[in-house]
């Protein structure tokens, strides 16, 4: 239920699919790498009294950087940061017949999508330069004289995953003995003792994202209870699909059908990695397919999904073993360290009824192939290179469309911060975000929580029953800023330096094990779902907290040498689209202390329902690109987020100009007004550019428009749009019937 902003125009959507159909399950989630909530130990102190200017990444930037640095090709070479320049705009082209087109056609055309990439967008130079301030920590680290215990830590793991020659030379060493466990197995009744095994393995098993948890057959998790926010009981979730989602399956189109083949071909491929014969591999692909396919039927649908009353079914522990009879529940728990829960919130009771039928209804030995696939396949990028080398033509050539892989450095880097985030993050946020970016977003943050509160206190559609109660829920959302107050300890994870395997199961283990332990424990509120580094932002309904990662409060979203306009039109927007997210048709089912409780009137909840479906109506829409038609009813929550969130931030501009003796056409030296810069600043912060195979898997799967319309239908639904480029009636930048909710 964790809302998140994904900005796909900077790999973030792409790099998310790519972890989760890659099968080591950690995204925002469309969610970002590390999707595990943070605790432990005061951030590092702050020394430098001003930002320091973004250089060039570390590559080759000095005679020290190239010692220690790996080679690159000219491929490789960091990218500069995009800062935001108005003269970047088509002057030819019409603002009001295309706006996104008009701001980011040229910049398109200028930057054309490297070849190790899916999606490249104005951001995507900050990704690079935060890997690269990762990468110098993580070479420190393996080579410096300071072996302190994390980074002792952080080195052996880069140590073990940049040793390319020793990974080769261990071949399946460290994954041969679960292997052979999987390969013992002789009933059936021992299911759940192997299925415990993977889940320890392979990473995401307590990680649900928007379709399904990306584990073998299930999900198992604490998670906050839906009525009472204040404790943490069990959850257990759909799972068990290899491909990114139900669709994948079940429809029928030429594509579909198509990428079902290559699917088998590739299991079957992997299979024959692992060991099995050709022959042997074959059948085996072709059954673990109709196993996954009956697990697709049987599970519920992204959009009913979306609706919290969906997936909030308590049951005891008993009413779960009815559920699934044939699946030694009690042996799971047990194998996986799971305490007791007061009761198990089960997101789809219909999805483990029909898994009792597929227990039943195959032998064994599809339950060891289907076993040994997930955990193969879970592993594969950890492995030597043909196993990558296969994952790769399959989940980041076929589905999302790269033509060849990312360096190794930038590899190791991402699985790094994935499994030791708050480890890096430190040095990240001690030379990337001083106290002065922290205040200055705090300032952005109040600014526009005050718009809202503005904003709901003048709706006419709302009751003052229900304006009062959405005052309230506004007024408790906490604001978090960077980086958490306290880091996580690691101490108890056991990296080596000659075992990259090993390492990312134990790191597996030790993630899987923090988040089980919440179980029958207060609510820590302390907690991130993303590492510092990381350049996303999310809304948790739950917490009734809003989340700005230090890795996106840099340029081009966050830029200390701009004015407010074009700040508020990039960042602004973003922490706009988050506070809105308490208040989307998710979000608004929550309330102030994050329970599950309808605090509307009924007149207020119809009358917003009726804003919504002109939402989700405008943005159900064929996307030529894809070749697949958008659901509306899929993006909605985003959708509405994207409109109330730029709707706010040039409510708190205004607010501010006029504070300083200025307004909104108050005209630059530039021959801009503010009011354009804000509009030319947001659609340039969403430039980009997609793969067409990204495209189709985005639009299928992921609650976010593509960043064309959450341009174009934004703006067409704003006056304040069509007052800054004098747009008419009838131009396609101004819609007859315009959206708004907030």
């Amino acid at each position: 239920m964790r809302r998140i902003l994904t900005l796909i125009s900077v790999f973030v959507v792409a790099l998310s699919l790519f972890t989760i159909i890659a099968y080591s399950s950690s995204g925002v989630q469309s969610q970002s790498p590390n999707q595990a909530q943070s605790s432990t130990a005061a951030p590092a102190q702050h020394t430098n009294t001003e930002q320091k200017p973004v250089p060039e990444p570390a590559t080759g930037t000095n005679a020290q950087d190239a010692k220690r640095a790996p080679a690159t090709s000219a491929a490789e070479q960091a990218p500069k940061l995009e800062h935001f320049d108005p003269n970047m705009v088509d002057k030819q082209l019409q603002p009001c017949q295309d706006f996104y087109r008009f701001v980011c056609s040229k910049w398109q055309a200028s930057n054309p999508i490297p070849a190790d990439q899916v999606a490249w967008g104005t951001g995507s130079g900050l990704q690079f330069w935060n890997e690269s301030v990762l990468r110098d920590t993580l070479q420190s680290s393996a080579q410096g004289q300071d072996r302190s215990p994390v980074k002792q830590m952080i080195g052996d793991y880069w140590s073990a995953c940049m040793d390319e020659s020793g990974i080769e030379s261990a071949g399946l060493r460290d994954l041969t003995p679960k292997l052979q466990h999987i390969n013992a197995m002789t009933n059936k009744s021992e299911l759940a003792d192997q299925l415990a095994q993977v889940h320890m393995s392979v990473p995401g098993a307590w990680q649900q994202d928007d379709n399904q948890t990306n584990a073998a057959l299930l999900g198992f998790s604490g998670i906050q209870d839906y009525d009472d926010a204040s404790k943490v009981v069990a959850g257990i979730d759909q799972g068990g699909l290899g491909l990114p989602g139900r669709d994948f399956y079940l429809n029928n189109d030429a594509k579909s059908v198509d990428i079902r083949n290559k699917y088998v071909q590739h299991i079957g491929k992997m299979l024959q990695l692992s060991g099995e014969d050709q022959t042997q591999a074959s059948a085996d692909a072709k059954v673990i397919l109709d196993m996954e396919t009956a697990m697709a039927r049987a599970a519920m649908d992204n959009v009913r999904r979306r609706d919290p009353k969906n997936v909030n079914n308590k049951m005891s522990l008993q009413q779960v073993r009815a559920l699934t009879p044939s699946l030694n529940w009690d042996k799971y728990i047990a194998d996986i360290g799971a305490p007791s829960s007061e009761h198990y919130l089960v997101s789809s009771p219909e999805f483990f009824r029909a898994l009792e039928q597929l227990i039943q209804q195959h032998p064994v030995e599809h339950w060891k192939a289907y076993l040994r696939w997930n955990l193969i396949n879970g592993e594969s990028r950890y492995l030597p290179k043909s196993f990558v080398d296969e994952h790769f033509d399959f989940y980041s050539h076929t589905l999302l469309g790269a033509r060849q892989q990312l360096p190794r450095w930038r590899r190791c880097v991402r699985m790094a911060d994935r499994d030791l985030g708050e480890a890096l993050g430190q040095a990240y946020v001690e030379r990337a975000f001083p106290p002065q970016s922290k205040q200055r977003t705090i300032e952005l943050v109040d600014d526009i929580e005050r718009a809202l509160d503005r904003d709901i206190s003048e709706v006419s559609w709302m009751a003052p029953e229900t304006k009062k109660q959405a005052a309230e829920k506004l007024h408790a959302i906490e604001d978090k800023i960077g980086y958490p107050n306290k880091w996580r300890d690691y101490s108890s994870v056991k990296i080596v330096p000659d075992s990259y395997v090993n390492n990312v199961q134990q790191s597996t283990q030790f993630e899987f094990h923090r988040q089980l332990n919440k179980i029958g424990k207060p609510v820590d509120r302390g907690e991130w779902t993303m590492t510092p580094p990381t350049i996303n932002a999310y809304y948790d309904p739950q917490l009734n907290t809003i989340n700005f990662p230090a890795g996106i409060l840099q340029p081009p979203y966050f830029d200390k040498n701009q004015d407010a306009s074009v700040n508020y039109g990039a960042i602004g927007m973003v922490i706009g689209h988050e506070i809105i997210h308490g208040f989307d048709d998710q979000g608004r089912k929550f309330d102030a202390k994050g329970n599950l409780r309808d605090w509307w009137t009924p007149a207020d909840a119809k009358a917003y329902d009726e804003r919504g479906k002109c939402i989700s109506d405008e943005y159900t829409q064929e996307v030529p690109e894809a070749g697949v038609k958008q659901n509306g009813k899929l993006t909605q929550g985003e959708d509405t987020a994207d409109n109330g969130g730029l709707h706010l931030a040039i409510m708190a501009l205004d607010k501010k100009l006029k504070a300083e003796g200025k307004s909104l056409d108050t005209k630059g030296s530039d021959g801009w007004t503010e009011r354009q810069r804000f509009f030319l600043s947001y659609a340039n912060s969403w430039c980009t550019q997609y793969r067409p195979e990204l495209i189709r898997t985005v639009v299928l799967t992921n609650p976010h428009s593509i960043p064309k319309y959450r341009v174009n239908n934004v703006v067409a639904n704003m006056p304040e749009f069509q007052q800054a480029f004098s747009c008419k009636k009838g131009a396609p930048m101004v819609h007859a019937n315009a959206c708004r909710v907030w």
